[in-house]
């Protein structure tokens, strides 16, 4: 699904965001939290994928 370096740039620019927004007081728009809440929904999914994925993989090996 995504890649360790995507998960990465998705988890830093979801930080970035929070930070930049909170600062800018704007964090409370529909918008901004429509798209911080998409990429951290991204980065979780990605993360449980990737645990189940190598949980069968180490089923399958043996």
């Amino acid at each position: 699904m995504l890649s360790n370096k995507q998960s990465l740039i998705l988890t830093g620019l979801m930080a970035a965001g929070i930070f930049i927004f909170g600062v800018l007081d704007i964090l409370d728009n529909f918008i901004i939290l429509t798209l911080l809440t998409l990429v951290f929904s991204a980065v979780v999914v990605n993360l449980i994928y990737t645990s189940i994925k190598n949980k069968k993989d180490k089923l399958n090996s043996n």
